[in-house]
């Protein structure tokens, strides 16, 4: 019963970590960017 057990959660974890390097292999999650120009007004004096 537990050798059954520690073998599914084994299974679990290795699939686990194939999902993870495979996410962060493929995934793209990089945010897209947008240039923003914004007037400043300086008061120097």
């Amino acid at each position: 019963m537990i050798g059954t057990l520690f073998k599914i959660l084994l299974l679990l974890v290795v699939l686990g970590g194939i999902g993870l390097v495979g996410f962060a292999y493929l995934g793209d999650l990089t945010p897209e960017r947008d240039e923003i120009r914004q007037p400043v007004d300086l008061d120097a004096g």
